[in-house]
Order: structure tokens, then C-alpha cells, then sequence
């Protein structure tokens, strides 16, 4: 249905493809069916998603935080989109500020720049002063941009619909990775939304036992002001970390502020992702500000991750497994996470396992990229069929972001080193909680519990063992097909042993026989023998027994 809708959209896509030479998407737009689909190559399809607007840009971000769904070479090219769109004009964004103002303007701002100091598919940001001379960052929704996401939305569900009804749509369900990603096109609409992530994450990091918070900082959000269009936040002046100008104070070299700060970071996103279970996912280093006053400031936080409590403990055992090189470990580690059944052969899992740290047996956790390794380990689930949890892929993308900017900014750091003087107190906080008491207290009432109802149980199951009253429900694989092949082969026993009684019967008659009569009971004997001998080895013939 979607082909005959939104036309002229449909057809500037169907251009851009075409152009790109995309056979296969050539084939699903005009109604065609494509057999075993590839996708272009991760320049060509970077390409196709420049061409087609910011929309698409934003998909192509989106994708990149999916690396349980492409190979590490797409992700790379996809994570380099940027949306590069021109600002809109001040006199547009002046309507759209004094639509979302509940006052005049002129009574909550003493000054607006009119000059974009960034612009995005999305929104674009403009430094002003509240009336009262705080400074403060106005992220403004773009005219009209709710339309164009509506528009192209409808157009990526029906190209979803197409793709469903291939194998390999079926294979990933496309349709509900659309739903998914079109749910956080428009959740990225909301602006009240990245303003509760900015406000939680602010909390969250306001207390530590493993850094100082006082050295990190995320805006303010001013509530007052801010609406599903219009965020406004605390102006943090300061630069780009990569661009920061490091110079030696207070007896600390530049090298060692920088150390610092790649370990206040590293720090603050462990506790985000292995304690708070609430985590910034696009750690880039556009997001992080080197402050005048030697702070380290975290900005845009529209982007965000969630992992409970059983995904933290497991992904914490993940980290150890592959520090102490265990496929086996892993193998069942991947399976707990999974959403999909288990693969049909565990053997292949854990062989690819293998194979895979066989890599990193002689080198130092210093050589080995943490990144790196989770996304083999999802690679290594997807050959398999496993389909993990999406947040998997926010995780990896997350710590691979954060892995990746950390080395940009100094080079020697890397992260399982500075991961590993804090498992300790991750695994015993994973054991006993927040609160060790609470935790034993609540164990000993388990125990109590279990010790109650121990007697009894045990009681119920002797006596129904003595009154033979005891069913045993079990469950064997290919049961059915054994239990045929058994009965097939005893059949075949059976009719051979009756075929060689026969034989040996008319032997016994021709031996003994002097009359016509017995020679003619043993000759039909042996032609009763001999045809049912004939048919019992074309019927094993047949069935392929014989067969090497």
C-alpha cells in the first residue's frame, strides 16, 4: 500500500538507489522479489544515506549502535554520519521559541544570539541570557521537522514489509527492528524526554565511591523553560577535550592531568553501566567538554541505555571470562543473555569461542581492545543464530565509543586496566548489594523458608515413592524416530528369521520327500522363500541402508 502513498518522497529515494546501483533494493521498490539479498557495500549504503536527508542520516546513526546486527565494518563506516545541514534562519526559530514560551521573549531572555553555534537534522542550539544573566544553551526543534520524520517513517514501515517477506527479513525481523528504530526517531522529537535522561544522569553521577563527582559535571536543565520542542540547559563554557589546550599547573604534567581524566571518565561509565544500569550511549568525543575551571563536563544526553540487574551480572562474568580466556564461560554467558532458543549445535558455539581468544592467549590486557572483543562476541552470536537483546548492541556501541575516544585522547590508556582494580568491588557489590545487611537478612529468610518447607517436601516425596504413586514426565529428543527405527528393525529380524525357516523347511522336505507331492510342497517353499528374501533386500536397498 505504502507505494502508492507519499509518491514524490518515494521517488526521490527510488533515484538515490538507483543511482547507487543497489540491485536488491532496485528489486523490493518496484515490487520485485530478490533472491539471497546482500547489502551494499558500508561505503555505497553511508553514501545512500547522506544523499536521502538528515532523516536518513539519523537512521544511519541509529544503526550504527546495532553491531548485533552488522559487521564491525559497517558499524565503523556508519558511527562517521554526521547530519550536515545548514542552520535554519533566525526569524523561523524566533516563531518557534515564542510558540513554546509561555511569556514574551523579550521577558524571559536578555539575549538570544541569532547565530546557530550548531546545527543538527533535528534541532539546532543558540546561546542566550536569561533575564536574570544566567547564561544558558537553547536547543530549538527545526520547523516543520515533525512532518518530513512522519513522512519518511511511513515510508521505512512499508520498505520494512517488503524486506519481512524475505529470509532474511524473517531472519533479523525487520519489522520490528523499524518499529524500534522509529520509535526512537521520535522519541529524539521529545524534548522533555532527553531532559529527564539529562536530569537522571546528573543525579546519578552527584555520588561516587569510585571517582569525584565534584570533577564532572552535566547540565542543568531549566524546567521551567523547557518543553517537547524546546531545551533549555545550563551554559557550560569550555572546549572540546581533543582541542583543549593542556598546559603543566599546580606540579601535574599535561600528560598526567590527561591520564586523569581518561580515568574519571572510564570510572564514571562503569558505575553508569555496571552499577546505575542507566548509561550515556553516545560517548564521542564531541560530547565531552574540558571547562575552564578544570572540570570535565558530559553534554547530550539524548541518547541513552538501560540494563537491569541480571544483564549487569552477566555482562560483569563476560569481562572476567575473557580476561581469563574461558570459551567455555562464555558460551553459557551467551546463552543466558540470549532471547532466542539455544543454537542447534553448542559445540560450534564454543569452538568459535576458541577460536576467537585464541587470539589474545600471548598478548598483555594493555594490547587487547575490550571493544573489540564484544563485538566479535556478538559477531560470533549472529553466525550462530542467537539473538541477543538490543541493548546489547547500545552496550557494545557504548563501550567501544568510549574505548575508542579515551585512545584518541591518550593513546596509552586502555580499558580492562582500568577496569580490573575495580572488579573486586564490582563483584562484591554484585553478591551482597547496596547493602550488605539487607542483603544477608533477606538470604537468612530464605533459608528459613527453605528450611521449613524442607520436611515436608522431602516427607511427600518418600511417601509417594513407597506408594509407587510417583510419574516420571521425561522428554527425550528424536525419541519417536529411534522407537520407529527400532520396530522397522525388529519387523525386518522377524521376517528374515520366518524367510529362513521356509529355506530351511523345504530343504528339509526335498531331503526327505520321495513322492510328487512333497516335491511339490518344497518347490512352492522355496519360490514362497525366494520371493519374500527378494522383496525384504529391496525394501532395505530402498530405504538407503546399505549406503556408506
Amino acid at each position: 500500500m505504502f507505494l502508492t502513498q507519499t509518491v514524490s518522497r518515494q521517488r526521490d529515494i527510488a533515484e538515490v538507489v538507483f543511482r547507487n546501483g543497489w540491485g536488491y533494493m532496485r528489486g523490493l521498490l518496484t515490487g520485485g522479489s530478490a533472491e539471497n539479498p546482500q547489502l551494499p557495500t558500508p561505503a555505497v549504503l553511508r553514501k545512500i544515506f547522506i544523499e536521502l536527508g538528515p532523516v536518513y542520516v539519523k537512521l544511519g546513526q541509529l544503526l550504527s549502535t546495532r553491531p548485533d546486527l552488522l559487521p564491525a565494518s559497517y558499524i565503523e563506516e556508519l558511527s562517521t554520519l554526521q547530519s550536515s545541514v545548514p542552520p535554519v534562519s533566525w526569524g523561523d526559530i524566533e516563531v518557534v521559541l515564542r510558540q513554546e514560551l509561555k511569556q514574551p521573549l523579550e521577558e524571559v531572555f536578555g539575549f538570544v544570539n541569532p547565530q546557530a553555534i550548531a546545527a543538527g537534522s533535528i534541532a539546532q542550539t543558540h546561546r542566550a541570557k536569561l533575564i536574570d544573566g544566567r547564561e544558558v544553551a537553547l536547543k530549538v526543534q527545526r520547523p516543520g521537522i515533525e512532518a518530513i520524520i512522519e513522512q519518511d517513517i511511513f515510508l521505512i514501515r512499508g520498505l520494512a514489509e517488503l524486506v519481512d517477506r524475505t529470509e532474511i527479513g524473517q531472519a533479523y525481523d525487520i519489522k520490528s527492528l523499524a518499529e524500534e528504530f522509529t520509535k526512537a526517531l521520535r522519541d529524539e522529537l521529545d524534548f522533555i524526554l532527553e531532559a529527564s535522561y539529562t536530569k537522571q544522569l546528573r543525579e546519578n553521577m552527584s555520588t561516587s565511591r569510585w571517582f569525584d563527582p565534584a570533577k564532572l559535571v552535566i547540565p542543568e536543565v531549566y524546567w521551567d523553560l523547557t518543553t517537547r520542542k524546546l531545551l533549555v540547559l545550563e551554559w557550560l563554557d569550555g572546549e572540546s577535550l581533543l582541542t583543549a589546550n593542556f598546559t603543566q599547573k599546580n606540579g601535574v604534567s599535561p600528560q598526567e592531568e590527561r591520564r586523569e581524566i581518561t580515568r574519571l571518565l572510564f570510572r564514571a561509565f562503569i558505575q553508569q553501566l555496571y552499577v546505575d544500569g542507566f548509561f550515556h550511549a553516545d560517548p564521542h568525543p564531541g560530547n565531552f567538554f574540558y571547562l575552564k575551571d578544570g572540570r570535565v563536563a558530559l553534554l547530550d544526553c539524548g541518547l541513552v541505555g538501560r540494563l537491569d540487574p541480571r544483564s549487569q551480572r552477566i555482562l560483569t562474568e563476560m569481562i572476567l571470562a575473557i580476561v581469563d580466556m574461558d570459551a567455555q564461560r562464555c558460551t553459557q554467558l551467551t546463552l543466558q543473555l540470549a532471547d532466542s532458543a539455544k543454537p542447534d549445535n553448542l559445540a560450534n558455539l564454543e569452538v568459535s569461542y576458541e577460536r576467537m581468544l585464541r587470539k589474545y592467549y600471548n598478548l598483555t590486557l594493555s594490547k587487547i581492545s575490550f571493544a573489540q572483543v564484544f563485538y566479535e562476541v556478538l559477531q560470533i552470536a549472529r553466525e550462530n543464530r542467537i539473538r541477543l537483546p538490543s541493548n546489547m548492541g547500545l552496550y557494545a556501541k557504548t563501550v567501544a565509543n568510549l574505548e575508542g575516544s579515551a585512545r584518541i585522547f591518550d593513546p596509552e590508556v586502555n580499558l580492562l586496566d582500568e577496569i580490573k582494580p575495580l572488579m573486586t568491588d564490582l563483584f562484591q557489590r554484585q553478591l551482597l548489594g547496596d547493602s550488605p545487611l539487607q542483603t544477608l537478612l533477606r538470604t537468612a529468610l530464605d533459608i528459613k523458608s527453605l528450611s521449613l518447607e524442607s520436611p515436608r517436601q522431602i516427607e511427600l516425596l518418600l511417601d509417594r515413592v513407597t506408594s509407587e504413586s510417583l510419574k516420571w514426565n521425561l522428554a527425550i529428543k528424536d525419541f519417536d524416530g529411534l522407537r520407529r527405527s527400532l520396530d522397522v528393525s525388529a519387523n525386518r529380524l522377524s521376517f528374515s528369521i520366518v524367510v529362513g525357516s521356509l529355506i530351511i523347511g523345504a530343504a528339509i522336505i526335498s531331503s526327505q520327500g520321495q513322492t510328487s507331492q512333497f516335491s511339490v510342497l518344497s518347490n512352492a517353499l522355496f519360490g514362497v522363500a525366494s520371493f519374500l528374501g527378494l522383496w525384504l533386500i529391496i525394501s532395505i536397498l530402498r530405504s538407503g541402508r546399505l549406503r556408506s
